[in-house]
């Protein structure tokens, strides 16, 4: 009985038993490493299809948010089929006491009621305008005076804001010091709006990778157009081309009567299409493709001019 039990207990695999064993690991682990690829392929396709449209969906609102508000009169620079200059809001405040020369007090962001006096995107400095509310007379009706801002500070209400009004209380106590480069042309009163303008360039361009790219320029203030260095937004997207059914962002102007607009005085909306494309291709369904989305949208101008 003894003998026998050893037997069984010293007796292995046979050498056919370890190659089926093997063979079938080896099946196994074939289908788990398709399907694991399969869906790599799967997730890498659907992140660059959703990069794509989110390339998109970034170009059409940031452009949207600016040509929308803009001044057209005097204030658009450029207008290609591939970019875009022009002034843009980046802010409004209002003076809390009266001024005259170039330093001007500002209110702080809210008022002893809550209101708000000063509300920007961004801080203003030395290459930015003001655009001052002149209320005009009887003779005259009202306008904007524009001036180059030598500099913006804080300061405390106290010493930006002397008269006791009720733009002189500012939230947490401080208010704002406005510098103009030049002397005011007349006084101006306390409570007196004033608009924050910068002048900056949209386009489409190439960067060092080789891709075409949404990118922003923040260009001089006043005089002919000098642009720093672009600032790339979102990307990327087809190669600029002269045909416009190829190019990766097209600008398009058009006046009240929808013609196409002769000049900045003329435009009335802005029609613009961004075509994204992945700079990676993917393999589906056997073929290799870059995932690309499209987008037009026509943006009408607020303050046309009349």
């Amino acid at each position: 009985m003894s003998v026998e039990i050893e037997r069984r207990i010293s007796r292995g695999a046979t050498l056919i038993e370890l190659a089926v064993v093997l063979a079938l690991i080896g099946i196994v682990g074939s289908i788990i490493g398709g399907s694991l690829l399969r869906q790599e392929r799967f997730y890498r396709g659907a992140t660059e299809l959703l990069g794509a449209r989110e390339n998109v969906r970034d170009a059409m609102e940031v452009l949207a948010t600016d040509l929308r508000g803009l001044a057209v009169a005097d204030t658009v620079r450029l207008m290609s089929d591939s970019a875009v200059e022009f002034f843009a809001d980046i802010g409004v405040v209002s003076t809390c006491s009266s001024a005259t020369g170039t330093a001007l007090g500002l209110a702080g962001r809210s008022g002893s009621r809550g209101n708000t006096f000063t509300a920007l995107l961004t801080a203003p400095d030395s290459g930015d305008l003001a655009v001052i509310y002149r209320a005009g007379s009887d003779t005259a009706g009202p306008s904007w005076e524009r001036a180059r801002i030598e500099s913006f500070a804080s300061r405390s209400v106290a010493t930006v804001c002397p008269e006791p009004t009720a733009f002189a209380v500012g939230e947490g106590g401080s208010g704002f010091l406005l510098t103009l480069a030049a002397p005011l042309t007349s006084p101006v009163p306390a409570g007196t709006p004033i608009r924050v303008i910068r002048r900056g360039r949209y386009s489409i361009y190439r960067a060092g990778d080789g891709g075409w790219y949404l990118g922003y320029r923040r260009c001089n203030a006043l005089g002919p157009s000098v642009c720093g260095a672009v600032q790339p937004l979102s990307g990327p997207y087809r190669p600029y081309s002269s045909d416009r059914s190829q190019t990766g962002l097209l600008f398009e102007y058009f006046d009240g009567g929808d013609a196409p607009a002769a000049s900045a005085l003329d435009l009335a909306r802005v029609r613009i299409t961004a075509r994204s494309e992945s700079r990676q291709r993917i393999l589906l369904e056997g073929r290799q493709w870059k995932p690309a989305d499209s987008a037009t949208v026509s943006i009408a101008v607020r303050n046309r001019a009349p």
